[in-house]
């Protein structure tokens, strides 16, 4: 048997698993816990991955790939040392830096030609601007920009190895158009005054080297990217993705430019494309819920069923950590609509479960706009385990929704890269995936799912504008 091994450097965590190259099957895993906050020395993930590759996990592996994070600022100095903490894709204090070099060029139309986005905090050329502007001294020390994946992979390289990415993860930078495959380095000098080395874009098969033991490195990629590739997603079918952040995304055929900055333009992990919608809420709203309540997620579950469908008339906008969709960083979580009557805690639990989805769902409506097809909703994610967010989401998607089996999928479409780069070809190995339908939905008409998101927009609206 050959094996290949995934890696998802994520936030919170870095897995491990170590699957058979030829059907996919999990042989073994790991995983190491991450340091919490919005900036992290890089060594930290180094770090995890020897931790959750401890005992052996990853000697006899014929080739490894990388999945981690996206957009985090990994800066390095002419003898590849690290100048600063990464500035990871939740720090926001990039916000106004953002916000300027979008009107420095014109608006979002612009950007969204050049780079199929429009720049916001999470995005690295913000960071990039935050930087010369707040630590010139950090700056002027510079020689290279790299992401988190990037610098993982150059690290399990030998000494004198060139950091390389992916144009997955290339395509969150805000400074590597997917349309015409070529980094704007105009960008680049308009965010931070120069250029800096930036690593060379490798496509979805190609490999990066060897490590020292001889295991192919796979180019890797960021972990939406990844988890595309490991749940092998198929034209009409929307990833909604419930974990720290929450994600709605498909893979397509062309590129898009949204100026409006809701869809990121982003590239996939196979040659094609992958629009993106981000929020920075999603399953700790329902634990912030929960331990408002005094309960834990299970009895959240239980409060959010026992109530109908709207929580009689409260409306929670789930901006509990600021929001990038929209682009409101400095936000805070709103609960609307209280009255004596229904404020209990059943309506403020349903209430959670409504708001994380109804800003999800803006997402799956900002793709229909894009001419992206939406013919079913994969739910994964941590808070795609919960009873209640998997009765409530038919409702609120307007859509049929499926739950793939439990699985590490950025840590899966990370082997599955491996394996392609270890067996060549047109496409990544056929491994396939398990999905289960809903059984546990509400049976509740449609019209009310649309009454529940009208509500929501009405809220959002009249408090934020938009």
């Amino acid at each position: 048997m050959v094996l290949v091994a995934g890696v998802d450097s994520s936030t919170q965590s870095c897995k491990v698993v170590v699957r058979d190259a030829d059907t996919g099957a999990l042989v073994r895993h790991g995983r190491a816990g991450h340091p919490d906050g919005t900036e992290v020395h890089p060594d930290a993930w180094w770090a995890a991955l020897q931790q959750a590759g401890r005992g052996g996990l990853l000697d006899d592996v014929a080739a490894i790939g990388v999945g981690a994070q996206q957009h985090g600022l990994v800066t390095l100095d002419a003898a590849g040392e690290v100048v600063r903490p990464a500035l990871l894709w939740n720090d926001t204090r990039s916000a106004t830096a953002g916000e300027e070099l979008v009107t420095q060029l014109g608006g979002g139309q612009p950007w969204a030609s050049a780079v199929g986005s429009v720049p916001v905090a999470s995005f690295t050329v913000t960071k990039l601007r935050w930087l010369a502007e707040h630590e010139p001294d950090n700056a002027a020390r510079v020689d290279q920009v790299v992401l988190p994946h990037d610098w993982l992979t150059w690290r399990l390289l030998p000494p004198g190895a060139d950091p390389v990415t992916d144009r997955g993860d290339a395509s969150g930078t805000g400074y590597w158009s997917p349309a015409t495959g070529e980094y704007r380095e105009d960008l680049v000098e308009r965010a931070f005054g120069r250029v800096p080395r930036l690593p060379r874009v490798l496509g979805p098969s190609e490999v990066a080297g060897k490590t020292a033991s001889g295991a192919l490195v796979s180019a890797g990629t960021g972990d939406n990217m990844a988890a595309a590739l490991g749940l092998d997603v198929k034209t009409g079918e929307v990833v909604v993705s419930l974990g720290t952040s929450g994600t709605v995304f498909a893979v397509h055929d062309r590129p898009t430019a949204d100026p409006t900055g809701i869809v990121a333009g982003f590239a996939d992990a196979t040659g094609q494309y992958l629009p993106l919608v981000c929020t920075l809420n999603a399953a700790r709203v329902l634990t912030a819920t929960a331990q408002l309540l005094g309960t834990d997620l299970a009895g959240l579950d239980r409060l959010a069923l026992a109530a109908a469908p709207g929580a009689g008339g409260l409306v929670l906008l789930p901006y509990l950590e600021g929001e990038r969709t929209p682009n409101l960083p400095d936000a805070a979580g709103t609960l609307a609509g209280m009255r004596r009557t229904n404020m209990t805690p059943e309506n403020v639990a349903r209430a959670a479960v409504e708001g994380m989805l109804c800003g999800l769902a803006d997402g799956l409506a900002a793709l229909r706009d894009l001419g992206v097809e939406v013919r079913r909703v994969l739910l994964i994610g941590g808070a795609a385990r919960s009873s209640a967010v998997r009765a409530v989401a038919p409702m609120v998607f307007g859509a049929e929704v499926v739950v793939p089996e439990p699985g590490q999928y950025v840590a899966l479409g990370a082997a599955r890269q491996a394996a392609w780069a270890l067996a060549g070809g047109d496409r990544p190995p056929a491994w396939g995936t398990q999905f289960a339908p809903v059984d546990d939905r509400e049976p509740v008409a449609t019209e009310v799912g649309e009454v529940v998101r009208a509500a929501y927009d009405a809220v959002r609206i009249a408090t934020y504008g938009r």
